[in-house]
């Protein structure tokens, strides 16, 4: 990766660019917020994340500090496939040994570990109530920025050393995936030893964070990411209103951003709260999209009515929440199911740092009304009916597996189902059908993927994977609200969910067989 974040920036600015570096790894939020904080053309993080060395990325970001999506990612793809190899090798041979970049300096730093402090919105109670936290950056970059926002908020923090070194082979783990339990495993025996409360671990490139909470009984529970998720935004939404910025009259202006494929629990809470909650394809990107869409109305709309510019990145946070609610859309926390978060606007990327800060600020609301984890998400199930949610994946290794999860997957239209198991499929969304609109009446990029909605409130949705040869089904379970046995309803719920995951499976390896 040094090798090859060097050659990326002595070839832009060969090309003629001005190009920056950092003078090490850092984590790719940062990335997304220095593009914008520099006024950047672009951006490029080099980076494996939680693959093995040898899936070394390319992470390409767009002026805004977002990832590249279509009509740009396109032109880029086209233009790759004109390059020739011969037009590669003068620029290879006078890379060694020549460097013509410029290296980003501490500020740098500090003004991105400044923005994260956006990511708190209550940081007297944040400090009054800090909870122990054990971190581990899993063999990545989390601790560079991490560690230092807590420290900066009162948070005590215990790291877990052996996975405090950078290695390519992440020695410690099967997977440094937070999604793994098992990516978690040290960091728990660490909070045992130091009697913390909650574990926190980043992914390599710390864009994704996972976390385990103490139960009553002293065990630890790793919380799913629909979970963290639907916990930081009640807990948002309710600090907004604490504060008297989120209103009767000013929750139009406020919207939470999941993609299709993370819980609907999300969009029960931001209605419950007179907030609207958006849906967005797969990807931080289309989130990110958004941001830039709220962003620039806003500017808009305020030279227009008040005759003002707007220096959007240098205005204050809560300044800024109120002019967004008031000329367009303020986000309150932007995720997915895959434990990516975004608490604050300033980077336009899943950030594990701002994530870290904003779950802690979570549970030291927590600690300070006497609450746990499994007691606020009892509360939320209560009040919405208890949600589950569950991935399943078939892989379809090689030439072959591709053509086999194309066909698999247009299997669904040309024999729709019209049950899953048991229970009748009520509604079926197709989103390669051009015309598909969001909840801000916006065009949806057409995509190989179906959502079908059940007779019993339940939802199944189709997609195959666009880095790995696989196919994903994603299962939406939910049970009543208001249930007189919670724990009945969960057992419930659970158990069709299972049956549901059952079937679907069984259902997919015989339409693969058929298919061949």
């Amino acid at each position: 990766s040094v090798r090859f974040s060097k050659l990326v920036a002595f070839t832009w600015s060969e090309l003629g660019g001005y190009a920056m570096k950092f003078d090490g790894p850092r984590s790719t939020p940062q990335l997304s917020f220095s593009v914008r904080n520099r006024y950047a053309h672009a951006g490029v993080v080099i980076t494996a994340s939680h693959n093995p060395y040898h899936d070394n990325g390319f992470k390409a970001y767009f002026d805004d500090g977002a990832q590249l999506i279509p009509p740009h990612a396109d032109s880029v793809v086209t233009r790759y496939e004109k390059i020739f190899v011969s037009e590669l090798v003068p620029l290879l041979e006078k890379f060694e040994g020549k460097k013509n970049w410029s290296e980003l300096q501490t500020s740098d730093d500090l003004l991105y570990r400044a923005a994260l402090e956006d990511a708190v919105l209550d940081p007297e109670m944040l400090k009054s109530n800090a909870p122990k936290i054990v971190f581990t950056p899993i063999h990545g970059t989390g601790a560079i920025a991490s560690i230092p926002a807590l420290w900066d908020h009162g948070v005590e923090v215990a790291v877990v050393d052996e996975q405090n070194l950078q290695d390519p082979n992440f020695s410690t783990v099967k997977s440094p995936n937070p999604e793994n339990p098992e990516a978690l495993k040290l960091g728990i025996s660490v909070a045992r030893k130091t009697k913390s409360d909650l574990v926190l671990g980043s992914d390599p490139d710390c864009d994704r964070i996972g976390v385990a909470a103490r139960k009553k009984n002293g065990s630890f529970d790793c919380l799913s990411g629909n979970q963290i998720a639907c916990m930081l935004a009640e807990y948002r939404l309710s600090a907004l209103k604490r504060k008297q910025l989120l209103n009767e009259e000013s929750s139009k202006g406020f919207a939470i951003l999941k993609t299709f494929v993370t819980s609907p629990l999300l969009s029960k809470i931001a209605t419950c709260h007179g907030v609207r909650c958006v849906n967005t394809p797969t990807g931080f990107k289309w989130m990110a999209k958004k941001l830039r869409k709220y962003e620039e109305e806003a500017s808009l709309e305020m030279k227009e009515k008040e005759g003002v510019g707007l220096d959007y990145d240098d205005t204050d946070l809560f300044a800024r929440i109120e002019i967004l609610s008031k000329y367009s859309t303020c986000v309150a926390l932007a995720a997915e199911e895959s434990y990516g978060y975004l608490p604050l606007d300033l980077v336009r990327d899943k950030d594990g740092n701002a994530s870290a800060l904003s779950i802690a600020e979570l549970f030291a609301y927590l600690k300070s009304i006497k609450s746990s984890a499994e007691d606020f998400l009892n509360t939320i199930y209560l009040k919405h009916g208890y949600h589950l949610e569950k991935t399943e994946n078939i892989y379809f290794e090689g030439a072959q597996g591709s053509e086999t999860i194309t066909r698999l997957a247009n299997s669904y239209r040309s024999e729709p189902f019209k049950k899953i198991d048991t229970i009748a499929v009520k509604k079926t969304q197709d989103f390669l059908i051009p015309g598909v609109i969001d909840e801000d009446e916006d065009p949806l990029p057409q995509e190989n993927f179906i959502i079908m909605q059940l007779e019993n409130g339940f939802s199944v949705a189709i997609r195959p994977s666009g880095t790995e040869p696989k196919i994903k089904y994603y299962l939406f379970g939910c049970g009543d609200k208001n249930p007189a046995d919670l724990e009945k309803s969960k057992e419930e719920v659970n158990e069709k969910v299972n049956s549901l995951a059952n079937w679907l499976l069984t259902d997919a390896k015989r339409r693969a067989e058929e298919s061949n």
